[in-house]
């Protein structure tokens, strides 16, 4: 989708002259050569890696029983042993899409591995920590082989743990413990995308934080804890976003990520206010902080970040609607409702319009000016 969207701008430029042929050429071979560049043929090669791994398991767990203890753990190893010295092999002769395949394949089937040996040997211990081990292992191997598909595979293994501790309700503030060890999880994750370039896994880890906060606030449902949740989310926000942050060409650096995924802890924190309110002047206080808030974001970063420029827009059109349905809707009943709805919907799009276009105008001024 970018890549035909920046190839439809080259052209564009081209035909206007504002933009050399041979330059536009050269530009678009530089990003098609990029690592990172999604490949139809190298995600299907991970799909077949993942199918291979799990015929090769079941083929395995169906002859259990007819294959000698000895010759079933050393017939796993070798099998891991295997992938893993292929992929290295494959990446040394630069082919990297197969190399990938492999370290999925070595990587998956070191999981299944794990259960199929405790399964044989009756090993304690239940999926989390199977998971955690699988978790482990396959960041080890990230970082070995600086693989952006491990990375990938490592953030979809964090999710795995968070949500078997919460199927098996250990996600608990007394649970076994293992649920707080959800942000390090994050924290590995993120860390690893920054180290291979694995930049569809960053929003696996901040995914995962948000949900794992929003359990947090489930499990201790305080308004201290949904106004700390605003709040670290405000500040994160403004950290991420404003230039004169100490910190804001870091986060630039990681995209528009930190800026909408603070943003959007700040909605979670002002949803879970908006859950712990009651009453006409509470709820109209902290629909206003819901409002100023909304546009605050889309002034700060929503130039530049159409992500955040568009929760902004949401939160801002339905914290209206809401308003207007527990005051002027409720007392005119529902015809007078849809009028108002109409009404503060036309209002929204007229203030959407004006605010495009007053960033579509600071953008050509900077551009002028550059």
């Amino acid at each position: 989708m970018y890549r035909g969207r920046i190839e439809k701008d080259f052209n564009t430029w081209v035909s206007k002259g504002m933009l050399d042929a041979g330059a536009a050429k050269a530009m678009l071979a530089e990003y098609d050569a990029r690592e990172s560049v999604f490949s139809t043929g190298r995600v299907l090669l991970i799909l077949a890696a993942v199918l291979l791994s799990a015929a090769i398991l079941l083929l395995v767990a169906a002859n259990w029983e007819a294959i000698p203890r000895l010759v079933r753990v050393g017939g796993i190893l070798g099998l891991i042993w295997a992938f893993y010295l292929l992929a290295a092999f494959c990446l040394g002769r630069g082919v990297k899409g197969l190399g990938a395949a492999l370290l999925v394949l070595a990587t998956m089937t070191f999981g299944g591995a794990i259960a199929l040996v405790g399964q044989m040997y009756h090993l304690s211990g239940d999926a989390a920590d199977a998971l955690l081990v699988w978790f482990a292992a396959s960041c080890v191997a990230a970082i070995v082989f600086r693989s952006a598909a491990l990375s990938v595979l490592c953030g979809f293994l964090a999710w795995a743990v968070f949500g078997q501790l919460v199927v098996d309700n250990d996600a608990s503030l007394d649970g076994n413990g293992y649920i707080y060890l959800i942000p390090l999880l994050v924290v590995v994750v993120i860390a690893l995308v920054r180290y291979t370039n694995a930049g569809i896994a960053r929003h696996l880890g901040y995914l995962l934080a948000l949900a794992w906060l929003a359990w947090f606030y489930t499990e201790l449902p305080e308004v201290w804890v949904a106004a700390a949740l605003f709040g670290a989310g405000l500040l994160a926000f403004l950290i991420a976003s404003l230039p004169v942050s100490p910190l804001y060409r870091f986060a630039r650096d990681a995209g528009a990520a930190p800026s909408f995924y603070s943003f959007a802890l700040a909605i979670l924190g002002l949803a879970a206010l908006h859950a712990e309110t009651s009453g006409f002047a509470q709820e109209t206080v902290l629909g206003a902080t819901t409002l100023a808030v909304a546009l605050g974001g889309i002034a700060i970063a929503g130039r530049l970040n159409g992500a955040v420029r568009f929760l902004g827009y949401a939160v801002f059109a339905a914290e209206t609607l809401y308003l207007a349905f527990e005051t002027l809707g409720s007392m005119l009943g529902t015809s007078g409702f849809f009028l108002i709805s109409g009404l503060v919907v036309g209002l929204i799009a007229w203030l959407v319009i004006r605010v495009e276009k007053r960033l579509s105008a600071q953008t050509v001024a900077e551009g002028s000016v550059a």
